[in-house]
């Protein structure tokens, strides 16, 4: 019961989405938004001024910001919470690449605001168009190649399942004597969990960073207090991860409940041999349908 709450839980969250049923929440969290700005500004007056507790309560601010962020709309949980649903990724393992793609998008928003300045000479409004118009399509055509990525292991999947199935009268041992391998099991393509997916993911994330981000950025580099917006940052990012930390855990969640519906017993429990790649295949192809659309 427990794992089947999850599935219905994931399932009621994504019809909501997708049907447009929390845009009231989209709206509130954008409002809060431009309220941690104002607050951004306050508290960076107050660091330039030297008041006591003033880079702790900017880091507090930014934090906030970072988790008001994740809340609206943006495709980082979608493809958190398609891998993990679609892919036997372990919870902990999918929490790190959660955490790990939030900061590495701050660290490209510290890195993009630190060399176009340093280097190119670049003004706000130029950097904050390269984010919004070629980074992000940049990210998002990463995104989708991350969607091909998991429908292509997924019909891997189905391949092996389906060799299994028409050679089932034929004992392939290590002895078996045929001459021939027969490709990878469903489970060593399942375990294909490598270094690849990790960069894919990671860098689909991390390659539109945040325009709040940005805008600290810029702002702490004109009053000469960058380390300050650096540290606000940093605390941006882990505001996104305890977003995207929570999507990871109801991916799993729902995907452990999509097996608990499976029949133990019957002609009907050889369906759970055949459900990883279908779940795989269906997530890759919902990750690449929204990027190819948001591209169009």
């Amino acid at each position: 019961m427990l794992a089947l709450t999850g599935l219905v839980v994931g399932i009621v969250i994504a019809l909501l989405w997708f049907s447009g049923g929390l845009a009231e929440l989209q709206a509130w969290a954008a409002m809060q938004q431009r309220q941690a700005q104002s607050m951004m500004a306050g508290a960076l007056r107050a660091l330039r001024s030297g008041e006591p507790g003033a880079l702790l309560g900017l880091v507090g601010v930014c934090f906030g910001y970072g988790f008001l962020h994740a809340v609206g709309p943006g495709h980082g949980k979608l493809v958190i919470g398609s891998y993990g649903f679609g892919t036997q990724v372990p919870l902990r393992r999918l929490a790190v690449l959660s955490v790990l793609a939030s900061v590495a998008q701050a660290g490209a928003a510290i890195a993009l605001v630190w060399g176009g300045i340093t280097f190119l000479n670049l003004t706000r409004e130029t950097l904050t168009s390269l984010t919004e118009d070629r980074m992000a399509d940049i990210s998002t055509a990463l995104v989708a190649m991350v969607g091909l990525w998991l429908a292509f292991r997924g019909v891997r999947m189905l391949s092996a399942l389906t060799r299994q199935h028409d050679h089932h009268d034929h004992d392939h041992g290590p002895d078996c004597g045929c001459g021939h391998a027969h490709g990878p099991t469903p489970q060593q393509v399942a375990q294909t969990r490598s270094w690849r997916d990790a960069i894919l993911l990671i860098a689909s994330i991390a390659a539109r960073p945040c325009t709040g981000a940005l805008f600290l950025l810029i702002l702490t580099w004109r009053m000469q207090i960058f380390g300050a917006g650096v540290l606000g940052t940093l605390a941006m990012g882990l505001g996104t991860a305890s977003v995207t930390l929570a999507v990871a855990g109801l991916a799993v969640w729902a995907r452990q409940g999509s097996f608990a519906l499976l029949p133990q017993t019957g002609p009907f429990a050889q369906v759970a041999r055949w459900l990883p790649g279908l779940m795989q295949l269906g997530a890759g192809l919902l990750i690449a349908a929204v990027s190819t659309a948001m591209l169009l």
